[in-house]
């Protein structure tokens, strides 16, 4: 009611055309009742496609003599279905048959059930007094470019309700609020014309008592509206006020949380420089405790063929003592033996190499008693306590370790 009314106030000054922003509200309005609860379409594999009111006028509308239907469908700029719905409504308004579209459509009520779910506004009461409001549009000559953006059907229609807040009648309006209301509500049918319009006579003091009231009833109602407008705003600013607070306490701790970040950084990075340092030292340490350990191994580990030398030194006293040959001949073969070994043990040391060999020149020259690495041992074999030593160091598992006794104790190398 509203949109028709500026509509037509509007038409008392000017052309309405695509500018008009009263048109574009009532387009906007019109398009949502006709596209309220709209049935979706089935499809042939159970899915439901959204539809677009031009679907139900094409269908309702068809009874409608010398009607637009055709014209549209044919239309080249128009593809979508929603821009095909919005060109039929400026074609409607520009024809002055709006209200008798309208009307045929409502009157289908099959088809109408067809296409809408229930509690669609084409379906309730007010349905009925739809056409009678367009009604007054006939009057109305409208100028539409159809090749417009208007007819854009990728964007929703849009209602703007702020004309609506505070509406004031034109002073140069035809009649007053409550004979258009009458008058556009009581014409059901499209030979229905308003009558006795024009400018009512003020005979009385009643009339000049129903004016004061009507103007009372507007002061109070833009004063709710003021009070109302005026809390909207306070309860905005509070929420504003509230987002501006709660912004600075996140700014404040998004902060904080960066500079723990960075610190939490650099003591991470400060933690590995001091891993990698200590690490290298570690390997150093490694390293060169390898490498002294391979110089003393290497230093202080005897030849091979010097140990084989013991080894077969060793096999021959056992066996010898095992068999009760100890003899003279046996003695000097130990002798010989002993100061083989001892000059094998010698040449590890290479500081020692030329005393090792005089030493062992000097032993095979003198004999027996000049010889230490052999005193103990001839002693140990004249005895009978070293005699029973022996015999349990046959028994023993450790039979290698006499080796190294048998070496005499100034010739091991240091």
């Amino acid at each position: 009611r509203f949109s028709v009314k500026t509509l037509i106030d509007r038409s008392c000054f000017e052309t309405i055309d695509d500018t008009s922003p009263e048109f574009n509200n009532f387009a906007a309005i019109l398009e949502q009742i006709l596209s309220h609860r709209l049935k979706g379409q089935i499809t042939w594999f159970g899915y439901e496609s959204p539809r677009s009111f031009w679907d139900y006028i094409r269908v309702a509308c068809r009874k409608v003599s010398h009607n637009c239907i055709c014209s549209i469908e044919n239309m080249e700029n128009v593809s979508s279905s929603r821009a095909k719905g919005r060109a039929w409504i400026r074609v409607a308004l520009m024809e002055k048959h709006l209200s008798e579209y309208i009307s045929t459509a409502l009157r289908d009520f099959k088809t109408t059930r067809r296409f809408y779910e229930d509690g669609a506004i084409v379906l309730g009461e007010e349905a009925n007094m739809l056409a009678g409001m367009l009604l007054g549009l006939n009057a109305i000559d409208f100028s539409f470019c159809l090749k417009g953006e208007g007819l854009d059907g990728s964007y929703p229609a849009v209602i703007d309700y702020t004309p609506y807040l505070k509406f004031t009648q034109s002073s140069d309006s035809i009649s007053s609020d409550e004979e258009e209301l009458r008058t556009l509500g009581s014409s059901g049918s499209e030979g229905s014309t308003p009558e006795n319009i024009g400018p009512p006579f003020i005979t009385d003091e009643n009339s000049w008592y129903n004016k004061c009231k009507r103007v009372e009833q507007k002061y109070r109602l833009a004063l709710e509206q003021k009070g109302y407008l005026e809390e909207l705003v306070r309860l905005r600013e509070n929420q504003l006020s509230e987002s501006v607070s709660q912004n600075k306490l996140l700014l404040q701790r998004i902060e904080d949380m960066d500079l723990a970040h960075k610190m939490e950084k650099e003591q991470l990075e400060y933690i590995i420089v001091e891993l990698q340092d200590q690490l290298t030292v570690l390997k150093n340490n490694d390293l060169r405790s390898r490498q002294e350990l391979t110089t003393h191994l290497t230093n202080q580990w005897p030849s091979p063929g010097a140990l084989d030398v013991n080894a077969v030194a060793l096999d021959t006293l056992l066996y010898r003592k095992h068999n009760q040959q100890w003899d003279e001949k046996s003695f000097q073969s130990l002798d010989q033996l002993s100061a083989e070994v001892s000059l094998s043990q010698s040449s590890l040391d290479p500081g020692h190499s030329q005393d090792g060999k005089q030493d062992g020149m000097n032993m095979l020259n003198e004999g027996k008693e000049d010889t230490p690495s052999l005193l103990g041992l001839c002693g140990s074999l004249t005895s009978v306590a070293s005699y029973k030593s022996l015999t349990s160091l046959k028994s023993s598992e450790y039979l290698a370790s006499p080796t190294t006794e048998m070496t005499s104790p100034g010739l091991t190398p240091s």
